[in-house]
């Protein structure tokens, strides 16, 4: 078990370094000059303190010199400042990591909620009532986006029945009740296409499961069905749904951006897209790398659950 966390850990290197180099493109790729956003469109036709800009933020270097630089502040912890608020883009991430972090775990428990029942009664008793609406539940979370799904929650729930607030977010320490309501309308609208596709791979995986031969043999030696499912079958069925599940976390971060803007959530998702409008660089940048040691963390707790999962996959 030890070697295989080993050899996990070694080849997240390697991506780490890749994570960093496309991170530090964002800057490059979008229009607009840094230097110019930094001194401010008063001061775009003074060439001395625009030259002079350049210079201080190592713009007049090659990129390379550029990206080594940059690379070894960030190994510092240095993400430079936001041109927008001059704060340290550091600390604003850290800010609103929480937000958004609450956002995707509550989104990935309402999606595992919904899924991993609907999925078991489905795959137990296919072509049944209940399967046909559990297969009419999952295609319509795939098909429908995030954005249009938040709306008519905020109309149903708000609008309408005014059970729930629209938008806002309060925090967990001020009040368990206030926040799980502030972010229960995000999280479904977040969750479902996610929902959508682990209760249609649970299915299928689980059905295949049910077919084999020591499962039949468990019926014939007269376990109960609940047993047979729960203890003898579920797990094995868990492996490609966990695989699902790591696959689709880097939707969620990213499928973020546009949920917490339709709700106003101070997370980073709505950060990067005030980032993008304000053509704020350095917290844009920011954004993307936290974001993306994210995803790569959520792989690697996927490579390790499958360890648990199977242990066979521990001696590969």
């Amino acid at each position: 078990m030890r070697g295989y966390i080993l050899r996990r850990l070694v080849y997240v290197v390697p991506l780490l370094f890749l994570v960093t180099l496309v991170t530090f493109s964002v800057a490059l790729l979008l229009p607009g000059d840094p230097a110019l956003a930094y001194i401010g469109e008063a001061n775009m036709r003074d060439k001395v303190m625009y030259e002079t800009m350049r210079k201080e933020l190592g713009l007049d270097q090659p990129v390379p010199v550029q990206y080594a630089k940059w690379l070894g502040r960030v190994l510092r912890g240095d993400l430079g400042r936001s041109i927008r608020t001059r704060e340290p883009a550091l600390e604003g991430l850290l800010a609103r990591f929480p937000v958004t972090l609450h956002l995707t775990a509550t989104a990935m428990m309402v999606a595992l909620l919904i899924a991993v029942p609907v999925g078991i009664l489905s795959a137990v008793r296919p072509n049944s009532i209940a399967d046909k609406v559990g297969t009419l539940l999952a295609m319509s979370g795939v098909a429908v986006p995030d954005f249009w799904l938040g709306i008519m929650l905020i109309y149903v729930f708000s609008v309408w029945l005014k059970v729930l607030p629209p938008s806002g977010y309060v925090p967990f320490a001020q009040g368990s009740w206030p926040s799980v309501q502030s972010m229960l309308l995000p999280a479904l609208s977040l969750g479902m296409a996610l929902a959508a596709v682990v209760m249609r791979q649970l299915r299928s995986s689980l059905i295949e499961v049910l077919q084999q031969e020591y499962v039949i043999v468990a019926r014939a030696k007269g376990l109960a069905e609940g047993r047979v499912v729960g203890r003898h079958a579920l797990k094995n069925a868990l492996i490609p749904v966990v695989t699902v599940i790591g696959l689709q976390t880097g939707r969620l971060f990213g499928g973020a951006v546009v949920v917490e803007t339709i709700f106003a959530l101070p997370g980073l998702g709505r950060l990067a897209a005030d980032s993008i409008f304000f053509r704020d660089f350095p917290m844009l940048q920011g954004v993307v790398l936290i974001l993306a040691l994210a995803v790569v963390l959520a792989n690697l707790m996927t490579d390790l659950l499958y360890a648990f999962l199977d242990p066979r996959i521990r001696y590969r």
